[in-house]
C-alpha cells in the first residue's frame, strides 16, 4: 500500500497518460465507431492485458538496472517529460482522425498487441508508477489494481466517444478544440515531471 499523496499522485498520473490520444485508444474509439459499444467491450480485456504484461516487463527492467546506473530514474523521468512536451506540440498541430467506419475492424489480438508497444507503458513504468511498485509485491499489487481501475471507465469512455461519433450524436463537436485542450494538459503534465525529476 502506498501513503495517500503518492496514490493520489499515482491515479493522477494514470488518468492524464489513458485519457490523452494515442494509438491504443483511437483504436478504441474506431471500433465504437465501426461496431457499437457493446459488440467493442472484449478490447477493454485485451488493453488491459497489454499494459500489465508490458508495464510489468519495464518496470523489473528499470528496477534492475537503476541498481547498477543509479541515474536512470532521474534521466528517464526528464526524457518522459521531454517526450510528453513534444507530444503536447504535435498534438496541437495535428488533428486526430478516426477511421472511417467503412474500414475493417481490429480485434482483440490486434489491440493487445498495439497495447503491448505502445510508449505509454514505458511511461508508466519509468515515471508514473513509483519504484516500490516493481521491488514489492504488495505495492505492485495496489498500483496494478488502481491501473486496472481506472482504465476500464477510461476505455469504456474512448469506446463510447467513438460510438457517438458513428451514431451523429457529436455534430457539434470541435476535434480541433478538443485536441488542443488535450494538449495543454499534456503540456503542464510534462512540466510537472520535469519539475518533480529536478526536485
Amino acid at each position: 500500500m502506498l501513503p495517500a499523496p503518492a496514490a493520489a499522485l499515482l491515479a493522477l498520473g494514470i488518468i492524464v497518460v489513458l485519457i490523452t490520444p494515442g494509438p491504443t485508444n483511437t483504436l478504441l474509439a474506431a471500433a465504437g465507431l465501426r461496431q457499437g459499444a457493446r459488440r467493442s467491450m472484449p478490447l477493454i480485456g485485451a488493453e488491459l492485458a497489454g499494459y500489465l504484461v508490458s508495464i510489468s516487463a519495464w518496470g523489473r527492467f528499470l528496477a534492475l538496472a537503476a541498481h547498477t546506473l543509479p541515474w536512470l530514474p532521474t534521466a528517464l523521468r526528464i526524457a518522459s517529460g521531454l517526450y510528453i512536451a513534444y507530444l503536447a506540440v504535435d498534438m496541437w498541430r495535428a488533428a486526430v482522425a478516426l477511421p472511417g467506419s467503412a474500414q475493417r475492424t481490429n480485434g482483440p489480438r490486434a489491440l493487445f498487441v498495439a497495447t503491448l508497444l505502445n510508449p505509454k507503458a514505458l511511461l508508466f513504468a519509468g515515471t508514473i508508477f513509483p519504484s516500490a511498485a516493481f521491488e514489492q509485491v504488495a505495492a505492485y499489487a495496489f498500483a496494478m489494481s488502481l491501473f486496472a481501475c481506472l482504465l476500464v471507465p477510461i476505455a469504456l469512455a474512448w469506446i463510447s466517444f467513438g460510438a457517438a461519433l458513428g451514431s451523429g450524436r457529436l455534430r457539434w463537436l470541435d476535434p480541433v478544440k478538443m485536441q488542443r485542450a488535450a494538449s495543454i494538459v499534456l503540456g503542464v503534465f510534462s512540466l510537472s515531471l520535469a519539475w518533480a525529476a529536478l526536485h
